[in-house]
């Protein structure tokens, strides 16, 4: 039970609380200026200690700067590194500057709060998410070790992301992307056909082929992280396998045409993994560049009506959102499609792909009436 004692100071009378905290240690605090404050934090203390809930006050003069680098090292070590490295970057260029000399006591709603703005004046939504997402969970793990009582953090108004606009390529212009990519015909036809990431493609080996069967399992993900190339397993750290078209078994049976069993089926100039084609200077963008040069001038000698559509500027990850357009018109329901793209849920193909099942449900809507309309023709 904690007790009120006085002692004398240069400035007066002042009251202490003793106590004895859960470890069995005595502790106290001192400075209360009247009997009546000491007495109701000593009613406080009881109480918390009842309950189960005791927080040590001094627990909470740890700084950000203390628990930050320990909860990167928890982060790190269930996390993929393309992933971490977010984390890693946006504690050291957001969270540290601004809070890590901050005590946890010392944070509050408000201060975090102009912080989120500040950062949003200035950087994109999915930088201040994952900013503000380090500091939350900081302070969430502060809250389970008892150090603070609530997180200051959680409640703060945060900014919305803006969905990118999907872009998504015809049978025609895959198969003009295709023969442009030169020796890259056969992986722009699979990233096309079968929704693979780069990183999934990358990795993909002779073995991993099925041809038979007609199906790819893929086991590997090659990501490019601060300039190096890390092959690590899938999200979920599981494999999945994909189905593959007719014509798309004849062209990676050709791409298989004298490679080993263990190869890679597209390995860089060094024989290793190959990382992601810039945007910009890549045998990819060269090739799309030849598709836009080629449609242009198509269209242009189509006169005042062409028919010919422009082709879009594509990155290889567009051809992922091309191969869930192709399916999905091809027939594919949300669950085929997501199992394809290896999507955590169907609740997640639908929130990135609602737009084609726009389309879908008009399908539909047409099918019924002409059904209907049948039945209707046949009893009136």
């Amino acid at each position: 039970m904690a007790t009120v004692e006085s002692y004398k100071t240069k400035k007066g009378l002042r009251y202490r609380v003793r106590y004895r905290k859960p470890d069995g240690n005595s502790t106290d605090k001192r400075g209360f200026t009247t009997k009546d404050a000491a007495k109701e934090f000593a009613s406080e203390i009881d109480v918390s200690l009842r309950r189960g809930d005791y927080i040590d006050p001094n627990a909470g003069k740890v700084t950000i700067g203390d628990l930050g680098p320990d909860w990167l090292k928890r982060q790190r070590a269930h996390m993929k590194p393309s992933a971490f490295r977010s984390l890693d970057s946006a504690w050291k260029v957001h969270v540290e500057p601004k809070w890590g000399s901050t005590a946890l006591y010392k944070v509050k709603f408000t201060n975090v709060q102009e912080w989120v703005a500040e950062i949003g004046d200035r950087r994109s939504a999915t930088i201040v998410l994952t900013a503000y997402g380090v500091l939350a969970r900081i302070l969430d793990d502060a809250v389970r070790d008892r150090l603070i009582r609530d997180n200051p953090a959680r409640g703060v108004k945060l900014p919305r992301k803006v969905p990118k606009r999907n872009v998504y390529l015809t049978h025609l212009q895959v198969r003009s992307l295709a023969t442009e990519a030169g020796r890259y015909f056969s992986l722009i036809l699979l990233l096309s056909y079968t929704g693979l990431r780069w990183g999934e493609a990358a990795g993909l080996r002779v073995k991993d082929l099925d041809l038979l069967r007609k199906r790819a399992t893929i086991y590997e993900n090659a990501v490019k992280v601060g300039g190096a190339m890390v092959v690590g397993t899938l999200k979920g750290h599981k494999h999945r396998t994909v189905p593959l078209p007719d014509f798309l078994v004849v062209e990676l049976a050709r791409t298989c045409e004298g490679k080993d069993h263990d190869d890679l089926l597209w390995p860089s100039a060094s024989g290793k993994h190959m990382g992601p084609p810039s945007s910009h200077d890549s045998w990819l963008s060269g090739a799309v560049a030849r598709c836009q040069k080629r449609a242009a001038a198509a269209r242009e000698a189509e006169g005042k009506n062409p028919t010919t559509p422009p082709f879009p500027r594509v990155t290889a990850h567009d051809l992922r959102h091309t191969a869930a357009s192709l399916a999905i018109s091809a027939g594919a329901n949300v669950k085929a499609v997501q199992k394809m793209l290896g999507h955590k849920s169907a609740a997640m193909t639908l929130d990135v792909y609602a737009d084609l099942f726009d389309d879908d449900l008009n399908a539909v809507a047409t099918k019924l009436d002409s059904v209907v309309g049948k039945l209707w023709a046949e009893t009136a």
